[in-house]
């Protein structure tokens, strides 16, 4: 038996939060065989459930970054951020102006007027003469807010940590100089952990969370020893369950250090590369 956790934007799913028909026909085979395919995402646990039931899949999942391990209706494991981080963190975001999400028990808390708060930033940028693809920045503000089971906060007063099950906060930015700057600001902090999903991120979280942490945590779950697990992603917050797996495969659209690090390189995500390196590699 294999335990094999796979990664969703870039990976498993579409830009339209899809999964292909070859992609779930692979994942039931395999589970019809006795392996346990889990997915292994940045995303929340309602947004996952949803983009799962809609594909007609039922596997355990690994959400915000490995924050929080679920499976049949229970939960196996969570790390919350302390209340004491994010009281401190969030004024801060909010008095700078930036673009976050809150991630929480309930789902993920959205800003009101998100996306005009982004739009201001890629005027700004397009104004320093950096190049800027309007088109792809509102692409990429979609995203966020076509998220499942979201709600709304004029600001971060409007969710009390006491009682919310913070797990994640999540920052979005088009200015990559500036969000550069937040990074190396909060690098040297013990009392969280950074990643990215892409260019434009920054997720904070407890200082345990990886998908490393969250595969260690769902394989001692599940029983299987680690040299039986794999992992399939294409970006940066998936290296650490490269790290971690027995055998490691890098989408073929993955980034430079993903591929670098992967044992085996399989197709994109548009060319069904989940259901490819399942198949060929597992």
């Amino acid at each position: 038996m294999k335990l094999i956790a796979v990664d969703l934007d870039g990976t498993l799913i579409k830009k339209d939060r899809s999964i292909s028909a070859e992609n779930v026909r692979t994942i039931k085979t395999a589970q019809e065989e006795g392996d346990i395919v889990a997915v292994c995402s940045g995303r929340s646990l309602q947004d996952t459930e949803d983009i799962l039931k809609t594909a007609g899949l039922d596997c355990p999942m690994m959400v915000g970054n490995g924050a929080w391990t679920y499976q049949d209706g229970k939960s196996i494991d969570q790390l919350v951020m302390p209340e004491e981080i994010t009281e401190e963190l969030l004024p801060d975001l909010e008095n700078e102006g930036w673009y976050y999400e809150i991630y929480t028990n309930q789902g993920v808390i959205l800003l009101e007027g998100g996306k005009e708060r982004l739009r201001a930033e890629v005027q700004k940028v397009q104004e320093e003469n950096e190049e800027m693809n309007t088109a792809w920045a509102e692409e990429e503000m979609g995203i966020q807010y076509a998220q499942h089971g979201t709600g709304y906060m004029k600001d971060y007063r409007d969710v009390d940590p006491a009682t919310a099950g913070i797990y994640k906060i999540f920052v979005l930015s088009f200015d990559q100089k500036r969000l550069k700057k937040l990074r190396d600001r909060m690098s040297p902090r013990t009392d969280v952990s950074l990643t990215s999903s892409g260019i434009t991120k920054l997720e904070i979280a407890h200082p345990s969370v990886s998908k490393g942490y969250a595969l260690r945590r769902m394989a001692e779950e599940m029983g299987v020893p680690l040299e039986n697990t794999a992992a399939i992603g294409d970006n940066l917050n998936d290296l650490s369950m490269f790290d971690v797996a027995g055998t490691s495969i890098a989408m073929g659209n993955a980034v430079e250090e993903v591929i670098e690090a992967g044992d085996h390189v399989t197709k994109s995500y548009m060319e069904d590369g989940v259901a490819y390196a399942i198949e060929h590699y597992l």
